[in-house]
């Protein structure tokens, strides 16, 4: 069970630092603030830090890792692009960034109790996983 729920855990960790990375991405080349773009450009690179930790633990494990869901990965697609034909600014993107980490961390504690048999070592990354999407919201706040 403990090996189960810590491949599961995990999974859903790569999964989530997947769309993150793509949803900062995404509006990386529309940010207009020098400050922003570092702070985006920090998070996006403490992210990919998290996932090759994660990459590592996963092929202990033999396992490839989660793609993030399709559906969810339109919408958000949809949703940015929507708002961003609307305002492009930077209050929009910041706004955008600030919904999509509350949704990471609401995701990530879910799993977290669902998942309670992992290991101390994936629920670490989990925690510290949302650690950075709460820094990141807060972070932007400045933008909105």
């Amino acid at each position: 069970m403990i090996e189960q729920d810590t491949i599961k855990l995990l999974r859903e960790c790569d999964a989530g630092i997947k769309m993150g990375v793509d949803s900062i991405d995404e509006v990386m080349d529309q940010v207009e603030s020098g400050t922003f773009r570092q702070c985006l450009a920090s998070c996006r690179d403490k992210h990919i830090q998290l996932q090759k930790e994660i990459q590592v633990l996963l092929e202990a494990y033999h396992d490839e890792g989660k793609k993030p869901n399709p559906i969810a990965k339109s919408m958000s697609w949809m949703k940015t692009n929507a708002k961003m034909a609307l305002d492009g600014s930077d209050k929009t993107i910041a706004d955008l960034m600030t919904d999509g980490c509350n949704m990471g961390v609401k995701s990530l504690n879910r799993y977290l109790n669902q998942y309670q048999a992992a290991s101390e070592q994936a629920k670490n990354i989990a925690k510290r996983l949302i650690d950075l999407e709460e820094e990141l919201a807060i972070e932007v706040r400045q933008f909105l």
